[in-house]
């Protein structure tokens, strides 16, 4: 497994989890076709696009917190020694709670996620992450179907 591909997508959840702007923007490549999509949601292309939807999401969650679970990560080509793709999935399993206000709560998630990190000259960047919810199907009365 490429450790340098795996550290840059591990700061991309320290970036959520922490606010931190300027980490996400340095986590991006800057290309008109990046993509992202958010799950439920339509597809965004282009970094500013990108960029722009995740500082509206830091900016609106009091506290999240990212447990990754059946990582894996495949690199492109396969046959290389110097890899310039990898594709890594993960279950993101999520802790959020409200901004603060008198009142705090706590949710959980389960997102199945895919990113795309290219490597360049600088280094691993994202090119493309797509996160779509699992729905928890444990919640459904057989019954009521």
């Amino acid at each position: 497994m490429s450790e340098a591909a795996l550290a840059v997508h591990r700061a991309f959840y320290d970036a959520i989890e922490t606010g931190d702007v300027d980490l996400m923007a340095s986590l991006w490549v800057d290309d008109p076709n990046t993509s992202c999509v958010h799950p439920g949601a339509t597809p965004l292309r282009g970094t500013v696009s990108v960029l722009r939807s995740w500082t509206v999401l830091m900016a609106n969650v009091g506290y999240i917190q990212f447990f990754l679970t059946e990582l894996e990560l495949t690199a492109f080509p396969r046959e290389s020694s110097e890899p310039t793709t990898v594709a890594i999935t993960c279950t993101e399993n999520i802790l959020s709670g409200s901004v603060p206000s008198a009142e705090e709560t706590f949710t959980g998630g389960k997102a199945i996620c895919t990113s795309i990190l290219v490597r360049d000259t600088s280094g691993w960047k994202f090119w493309s992450r797509h996160a779509s919810p699992v729905a928890d199907l444990g919640a459904i009365d057989p019954e009521e179907s």
